[in-house]
């Protein structure tokens, strides 16, 4: 059983409100994951197992962390992000909530909308609520057992429900962790004999430092 480091991908294209135009990191992104990259060289962190999902920004995190000294990624569609924006989309044309246009709406958005997804009051949604629980679960199941520390490149909608499985959370609290996921931010977990527990949530030590303040971002 092996350690999980999940990374939650550099700030994509935040102007985006179609799944295409925001799936392409911004230039803050790439410096997140150029610093992070930094950070595991300076600390002399080694992983043995890398993954990521087969999404542009998954991807070109990666390429910004270690373009040369991680093994090469497992690309697995299992750990691509939920389709937030085609479900926006249908949630604003099915029961008139509009997409929000700002962080603080968007607070408020979130929670509406998993409670739709969940309750299966959204017709049309690329998956279920139930399929990607189960695509996670099985996700980092997998990683889990294999040998060697494995690090992780995924997005915060995953690695959200992540933390609802393993901490058994009502849909509330994930949404609230959900909207506190901080671009580039690590999250560990550990193998247990009785399951998987998290060891470490939403940490950014690349960027705790007085000059790197700025570059801190959610969306």
């Amino acid at each position: 059983m092996s350690f999980i480091t999940l990374v939650r991908h550099g700030q994509a294209n935040s102007n985006a409100r179609d799944e295409d135009s925001y799936d392409r990191l911004s230039d803050l992104g790439w410096q997140q994951a150029r610093w992070l990259g930094g950070y595991f060289q300076q600390t002399n962190e080694k992983f043995a197992r890398t993954y990521c999902g087969t999404l542009r920004r998954h991807i070109e995190t990666l390429e910004g962390i270690a373009p040369d000294s991680l093994a090469a990624p497992v690309q697995d569609a299992r750990l691509n992000e939920l389709a937030y924006f085609d479900m926006a989309q249908r949630m604003e044309t099915q029961h008139g909530i509009a997409i929000p246009g700002d962080r603080e709406e968007f607070i408020r958005h979130m929670p509406q909308l998993l409670t739709l997804w969940r309750d299966d009051a959204l017709d049309g949604v690329p998956e279920s609520w139930t399929a990607f629980e189960t695509r996670v679960t099985e996700a980092l199941t997998e990683i889990a057992a294999g040998d060697g520390r494995a690090l992780v490149v995924t997005s915060g909608g995953l690695i959200g429900m992540a933390m609802r499985v393993i901490l058994d959370l009502e849909l509330k609290a994930m949404a609230h962790l959900c909207l506190a996921i901080e671009n580039s931010s690590l999250h560990r977990i550990q193998p247990l004999s009785t399951g998987l527990a998290m060891t470490q949530f939403n940490a950014l030590p690349h960027l705790d430092t007085p000059a790197r303040q700025h570059a801190r971002s959610h969306l």
